[in-house]
């Protein structure tokens, strides 16, 4: 079975290769787990704070903690900041009712970044 930390990394590797491709400059990148954000980044001269949470099937990945949110929002708004929510959940791909051991092939649901207003 993956635990947590497992997980969480699965989670960072997900959130920066779509940071990567969409452009972002890593500034800093914080892979323990709420320790937020996660990645601090810049884009076209704009800072921007991404929190990352993981999650297993049939977990929601879009679900939020939002007072943690607003907390790193208010954060994000003294540095001029952006601040995104990234959520990725993980399932078995043969069988989302099956646990995820690490050699199991994985599917992934992210939808992108969630912008925090």
């Amino acid at each position: 079975m993956l635990d947590a930390q497992d997980i969480h990394q699965l989670a960072m590797k997900e959130v920066g290769d779509h940071l990567k491709s969409n452009g972002f400059e890593f500034l800093a990148v914080n892979s323990q787990p709420k320790k937020d954000p996660q990645f601090v980044c810049l884009k076209g001269q704009k800072l921007h704070f991404v929190v990352v949470r993981g999650c297993l099937y049939p977990e929601n990945p879009k679900k939020y903690d939002v007072k943690l949110l607003e907390q790193v929002k208010d954060h994000g708004i003294k540095y001029k900041a952006t601040t995104y929510y990234a959520g990725v959940g993980f399932a078995n791909a043969h069988d989302y009712e099956l646990p995820l051991t690490q050699n199991d092939p994985y599917a992934v649901n992210f939808d992108g970044l969630q912008i925090m207003d």
